[in-house]
Protein backbone atom coordinates (compact mmCIF):
# COMPACT_ATOMS: atom_id res chain seq x y z
CA UNK A 1 0.00 0.00 0.00
CA UNK A 2 3.05 1.96 0.51
CA UNK A 3 3.71 1.49 -3.19
CA UNK A 4 0.11 2.61 -4.17
CA UNK A 5 0.32 5.90 -1.89
CA UNK A 6 3.58 7.15 -3.57
CA UNK A 7 2.44 6.61 -7.09
CA UNK A 8 -1.11 8.17 -6.44
CA UNK A 9 0.85 11.13 -4.62
CA UNK A 10 2.74 11.76 -7.63
CA UNK A 11 0.64 12.19 -9.90
CA UNK A 12 -1.25 13.80 -7.81
CA UNK A 13 1.32 16.44 -7.41
CA UNK A 14 2.44 16.34 -11.02
CA UNK A 15 5.82 14.62 -10.28
CA UNK A 16 5.09 12.17 -12.47
CA UNK A 17 2.40 11.91 -15.82
CA UNK A 18 1.11 8.36 -15.09
CA UNK A 19 1.08 5.37 -12.69
CA UNK A 20 2.95 3.43 -14.58
CA UNK A 21 2.84 0.46 -17.40
CA UNK A 22 3.34 -2.55 -14.93
CA UNK A 23 0.05 -4.35 -13.88
CA UNK A 24 -0.32 -2.09 -10.75
CA UNK A 25 -0.14 0.90 -12.69
CA UNK A 26 -3.14 -0.73 -14.80
CA UNK A 27 -5.37 -1.00 -11.93
CA UNK A 28 -4.55 2.45 -10.75
CA UNK A 29 -5.07 3.87 -14.35
CA UNK A 30 -8.21 2.13 -15.16
CA UNK A 31 -9.71 3.11 -11.35
CA UNK A 32 -8.44 6.31 -11.71
CA UNK A 33 -9.67 7.06 -15.03
CA UNK A 34 -13.56 5.50 -13.95
CA UNK A 35 -13.21 7.56 -10.88
CA UNK A 36 -10.83 10.19 -9.95
CA UNK A 37 -12.19 11.17 -7.03
CA UNK A 38 -12.15 8.09 -5.03
CA UNK A 39 -8.82 6.35 -4.86
CA UNK A 40 -8.46 2.51 -4.91
CA UNK A 41 -9.11 0.97 -1.58
CA UNK A 42 -6.54 -2.02 -0.32
CA UNK A 43 -9.28 -4.53 -0.40
CA UNK A 44 -9.79 -3.63 -4.17
CA UNK A 45 -6.49 -4.09 -4.91
CA UNK A 46 -5.72 -7.41 -3.11
CA UNK A 47 -8.72 -8.96 -5.02
CA UNK A 48 -7.47 -7.83 -8.45
CA UNK A 49 -4.04 -9.12 -7.70
CA UNK A 50 -5.83 -12.67 -6.82
CA UNK A 51 -7.78 -12.57 -9.66
CA UNK A 52 -4.69 -12.26 -11.95
CA UNK A 53 -2.47 -14.19 -10.48
CA UNK A 54 -4.30 -17.03 -8.42
CA UNK A 55 -6.92 -17.71 -10.82
CA UNK A 56 -5.26 -16.33 -13.90
CA UNK A 57 -1.30 -17.65 -13.70
CA UNK A 58 -1.26 -20.36 -11.16
CA UNK A 59 -3.66 -22.27 -12.15
CA UNK A 60 -2.07 -22.14 -16.12
CA UNK A 61 1.67 -22.62 -14.59
CA UNK A 62 0.17 -25.65 -12.52
CA UNK A 63 -2.15 -27.29 -15.94
CA UNK A 64 1.97 -26.51 -17.82
CA UNK A 65 3.85 -28.01 -14.91
CA UNK A 66 1.32 -31.31 -14.87
CA UNK A 67 1.00 -31.57 -19.09
CA UNK A 68 4.62 -31.64 -19.21
CA UNK A 69 5.39 -34.01 -16.40
CA UNK A 70 2.96 -36.54 -18.34
CA UNK A 71 4.41 -36.24 -21.80
CA UNK A 72 7.78 -36.84 -20.33
CA UNK A 73 6.71 -39.97 -18.87
CA UNK A 74 4.32 -41.43 -21.83
CA UNK A 75 7.13 -40.10 -24.88
CA UNK A 76 4.77 -42.19 -27.27
CA UNK A 77 2.13 -39.31 -26.85
CA UNK A 78 4.82 -36.67 -26.56
CA UNK A 79 5.67 -37.62 -30.31
CA UNK A 80 2.15 -37.89 -31.35
CA UNK A 81 1.73 -34.37 -29.97
CA UNK A 82 4.99 -32.92 -31.55
CA UNK A 83 3.84 -34.77 -34.67
CA UNK A 84 0.53 -33.10 -35.17
CA UNK A 85 2.10 -29.34 -34.14
CA UNK A 86 4.74 -29.51 -36.50
CA UNK A 87 1.92 -30.72 -39.57
CA UNK A 88 -0.13 -27.73 -38.19
CA UNK A 89 2.77 -24.58 -37.66
CA UNK A 90 5.78 -26.20 -38.94
CA UNK A 91 8.56 -23.91 -36.71
CA UNK A 92 6.26 -20.91 -36.96
CA UNK A 93 4.72 -19.71 -33.80
CA UNK A 94 1.16 -20.70 -33.05
CA UNK A 95 -1.83 -19.36 -34.88
CA UNK A 96 -5.33 -18.98 -33.73
CA UNK A 97 -6.81 -20.90 -36.95
CA UNK A 98 -4.09 -24.03 -36.11
CA UNK A 99 -5.04 -23.90 -32.35
CA UNK A 100 -8.27 -24.98 -33.57
CA UNK A 101 -7.39 -27.96 -35.00
CA UNK A 102 -5.26 -29.06 -32.26
CA UNK A 103 -7.10 -32.20 -31.24
CA UNK A 104 -3.98 -34.40 -30.10
CA UNK A 105 -2.70 -31.35 -27.72
CA UNK A 106 -6.03 -30.41 -26.78
CA UNK A 107 -7.40 -34.61 -25.69
CA UNK A 108 -3.58 -34.62 -23.29
CA UNK A 109 -4.84 -31.08 -21.76
CA UNK A 110 -8.27 -32.37 -20.76
CA UNK A 111 -6.56 -36.06 -19.58
CA UNK A 112 -3.72 -33.42 -17.39
CA UNK A 113 -6.82 -31.76 -15.98
CA UNK A 114 -8.61 -34.61 -15.34
CA UNK A 115 -5.65 -36.67 -13.50
CA UNK A 116 -4.22 -33.25 -11.84
CA UNK A 117 -6.89 -29.99 -11.50
CA UNK A 118 -5.50 -26.93 -10.42
CA UNK A 119 -8.19 -26.82 -8.17
CA UNK A 120 -8.67 -29.55 -5.19
CA UNK A 121 -11.89 -28.38 -4.01
CA UNK A 122 -15.00 -26.25 -5.38
CA UNK A 123 -17.08 -24.74 -2.64
CA UNK A 124 -20.57 -23.84 -3.67
CA UNK A 125 -23.49 -23.04 -1.13
CA UNK A 126 -27.34 -23.87 -0.92
CA UNK A 127 -29.46 -20.77 -1.54
CA UNK A 128 -32.45 -22.74 -0.92
CA UNK A 129 -33.55 -26.31 0.46
CA UNK A 130 -32.21 -28.73 -1.67
CA UNK A 131 -31.99 -32.37 -2.43
CA UNK A 132 -29.25 -34.64 -3.60
CA UNK A 133 -30.09 -38.18 -3.58
CA UNK A 134 -30.85 -39.55 -0.51
CA UNK A 135 -29.70 -36.52 1.11
CA UNK A 136 -31.46 -33.30 2.18
CA UNK A 137 -29.35 -29.72 2.83
CA UNK A 138 -30.67 -26.70 4.03
CA UNK A 139 -30.14 -23.35 3.10
CA UNK A 140 -27.20 -21.51 3.53
CA UNK A 141 -24.98 -24.34 3.67
CA UNK A 142 -21.31 -24.71 2.03
CA UNK A 143 -21.14 -27.74 0.42
CA UNK A 144 -17.13 -29.01 -0.75
CA UNK A 145 -16.62 -31.11 -3.83
CA UNK A 146 -13.26 -32.62 -4.73
CA UNK A 147 -12.63 -33.35 -8.46
CA UNK A 148 -9.85 -35.64 -8.01
CA UNK A 149 -12.86 -37.75 -6.20
CA UNK A 150 -14.80 -37.48 -9.29
CA UNK A 151 -12.10 -37.46 -11.40
CA UNK A 152 -10.28 -41.25 -11.14
CA UNK A 153 -14.35 -42.72 -10.01
CA UNK A 154 -13.83 -45.97 -12.10
CA UNK A 155 -17.80 -46.25 -12.20
CA UNK A 156 -17.77 -43.04 -14.57
CA UNK A 157 -14.30 -43.39 -16.46
CA UNK A 158 -13.40 -47.24 -16.26
CA UNK A 159 -11.18 -49.25 -14.50
CA UNK A 160 -8.26 -47.26 -16.15
CA UNK A 161 -9.48 -44.19 -14.63
CA UNK A 162 -5.96 -44.29 -12.55
CA UNK A 163 -3.77 -44.43 -15.92
CA UNK A 164 -2.83 -41.23 -18.51
CA UNK A 165 -5.37 -41.93 -21.69
CA UNK A 166 -5.85 -38.76 -24.08
CA UNK A 167 -7.67 -41.03 -26.35
CA UNK A 168 -10.55 -41.46 -23.87
CA UNK A 169 -11.32 -37.48 -25.12
CA UNK A 170 -11.19 -38.60 -28.73
CA UNK A 171 -15.16 -38.13 -28.98
CA UNK A 172 -15.83 -35.82 -27.12
CA UNK A 173 -16.30 -34.94 -23.06
CA UNK A 174 -19.80 -36.31 -23.04
CA UNK A 175 -18.27 -39.79 -24.51
CA UNK A 176 -15.42 -39.85 -22.35
CA UNK A 177 -17.44 -39.32 -19.44
CA UNK A 178 -20.16 -41.87 -20.39
CA UNK A 179 -23.00 -39.24 -20.81
CA UNK A 180 -21.66 -37.60 -17.31
CA UNK A 181 -20.37 -34.14 -18.31
CA UNK A 182 -20.76 -32.69 -15.01
CA UNK A 183 -18.35 -35.20 -14.02
CA UNK A 184 -15.12 -33.36 -15.54
CA UNK A 185 -14.61 -29.93 -13.17
CA UNK A 186 -11.29 -29.11 -14.73
CA UNK A 187 -12.67 -25.60 -15.05
CA UNK A 188 -15.82 -26.76 -12.96
CA UNK A 189 -19.22 -26.34 -14.01
CA UNK A 190 -22.14 -24.34 -14.75
CA UNK A 191 -23.21 -20.96 -14.55
CA UNK A 192 -20.08 -20.70 -12.35
CA UNK A 193 -17.54 -22.51 -14.76
CA UNK A 194 -14.09 -20.75 -14.74
CA UNK A 195 -14.73 -17.10 -17.10
CA UNK A 196 -11.16 -17.82 -17.92
CA UNK A 197 -11.43 -21.66 -19.43
CA UNK A 198 -10.99 -20.59 -23.22
CA UNK A 199 -8.23 -18.46 -22.64
CA UNK A 200 -6.36 -20.55 -20.48
CA UNK A 201 -7.04 -23.75 -22.52
CA UNK A 202 -5.48 -21.49 -25.81
CA UNK A 203 -2.38 -20.77 -23.49
CA UNK A 204 -1.44 -23.47 -22.57
CA UNK A 205 -2.20 -25.24 -26.32
CA UNK A 206 0.36 -22.51 -27.25
CA UNK A 207 2.63 -23.06 -24.44
CA UNK A 208 2.59 -26.74 -25.25
CA UNK A 209 2.95 -26.45 -28.90
CA UNK A 210 6.43 -23.81 -28.66
CA UNK A 211 7.94 -26.73 -26.17
CA UNK A 212 7.09 -29.07 -28.23
CA UNK A 213 8.55 -27.30 -31.36
CA UNK A 214 12.00 -26.90 -29.63
CA UNK A 215 12.89 -29.74 -27.57
CA UNK A 216 12.57 -33.49 -26.90
CA UNK A 217 12.03 -34.38 -22.97
CA UNK A 218 12.35 -37.23 -20.53
CA UNK A 219 11.66 -37.33 -16.67
CA UNK A 220 14.92 -37.63 -14.60
CA UNK A 221 15.33 -40.46 -12.24
CA UNK A 222 15.78 -37.87 -9.52
CA UNK A 223 12.29 -36.36 -9.63
CA UNK A 224 10.38 -37.72 -6.28
CA UNK A 225 6.67 -37.49 -7.31
CA UNK A 226 4.78 -36.05 -4.35
CA UNK A 227 1.92 -33.92 -5.86
CA UNK A 228 0.07 -31.21 -2.64
CA UNK A 229 -1.73 -28.07 -2.91
CA UNK A 230 -0.99 -24.67 -2.05
CA UNK A 231 -4.00 -22.63 -3.69
CA UNK A 232 -3.76 -25.07 -6.32
CA UNK A 233 -2.23 -28.90 -7.21
CA UNK A 234 1.64 -28.40 -7.67
CA UNK A 235 4.49 -31.11 -7.62
CA UNK A 236 5.84 -30.48 -4.22
CA UNK A 237 9.72 -31.31 -5.70
CA UNK A 238 11.51 -29.84 -8.29
CA UNK A 239 10.24 -31.09 -11.73
CA UNK A 240 13.39 -32.29 -13.21
CA UNK A 241 13.15 -33.02 -17.44
CA UNK A 242 16.32 -34.08 -19.29
CA UNK A 243 15.98 -32.79 -22.73
CA UNK A 244 17.14 -31.80 -26.21
CA UNK A 245 17.11 -29.50 -28.40
CA UNK A 246 15.55 -30.11 -31.79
Amino acid sequence: MEIVKKRQDEVKTGRAHDFGNDFLGSLLKAHHDTDPNNPISAVAIVGECKTFYFAGQETTYSLLSWSVLLLAIHTDWQEKARKEVLEIFGQENPNSEGIARLKTVSMIIYETLRLYSPANNLVRQTNSKVKLGKYVFPANVNLSIPPPVLHRNRDIWGQDAHLFRPDRFSEGLAKATNGNATAFLGFGFGPRICVGMNFAGNEAKITLSMILQRYKFTLSPNYVHSPFTVLTTRPRHELILLGLCK
